[in-house]
């Protein structure tokens, strides 16, 4: 997001800024709140749920350090669409709503990468549109492990590990499935030597094999 800032911008954008520590499992703020703030993630892990309005929570995202999220003045809209939570203890910088357009005026370039932020996030969410619609569900886990690691894994002497901790029921509300069916693919993938479980722990064995599912082959 702040590519291109010259040391001096960002400083002047930091003075603007407040810190804010996250405990695990708090919320930054909550959906439909009114956005007053919006937020950069320095440290740790947050998870974006959405509750719909037949009362289902589903998992929309994953912040990961580096993202910007809660920028509903993006979205057109003057409350929160989500409730980011912290998956793991959490550092953010917060900035007023209202700052912005002053950001973007004296900063052109931070409109462009805001612009780029919020395109990769839609094509994200196009994906999984499209993997929700057309994939049976073992492919559908196949793909949002896979894209996991991409964001968050860490290579361990035997596998990639998620470096958060990861349930098997928030797998299930990323992918719009249920708790017993992916306990049972994750333990049909373990016996298969493609993972490694634990409680909220996750370690992929084989990403190759992985990938093999995630497109549907044998």
């Amino acid at each position: 997001m702040f590519e291109k800032l010259s040391d001096a911008e960002l400083d002047r954008m930091l003075a603007r800024a407040t810190l804010r520590r996250v405990l695990t499992g708090e919320a930054v703020f909550e959906q439909g709140q009114k956005a007053t703030q919006f937020f950069l993630l320095l440290h740790g892990r947050l998870k974006v749920t959405q509750v719909t309005s037949d009362g289902q929570q589903i998992i929309v995202r994953v912040v990961h350090p580096g993202d910007i999220f809660g920028f509903a003045k993006a979205l057109m809209r003057d409350d929160y669409p989500g409730t980011p939570t912290a998956a793991a203890e959490s550092l953010v910088l917060c900035w007023p709503t209202e700052v912005w357009g002053l950001f973007v005026e004296q900063n052109p370039h931070l409109a462009v990468n805001a612009m780029q932020t919020i395109g990769q996030r839609l094509q994200e969410a196009h994906t999984r549109i499209r993997e929700m619609a057309t994939e049976e569900v073992e492919r559908r886990v196949a793909h949002a492990v896979l894209r996991l690691i991409d964001q968050a894994g860490r290579k361990e002497g035997n596998g990639i590990r998620i470096d958060f901790p990861i349930s098997r029921q928030d797998i299930a509300e990323m992918t719009g499935t249920t708790l017993h069916t992916v306990s049972r693919i994750l333990s049909a993938w373990e016996a298969k030597g493609l993972v490694e479980g634990g409680r909220q722990k996750l370690l992929v064995r084989d990403a190759a094999g992985l990938a093999t599912l995630a497109e549907g082959e044998s």
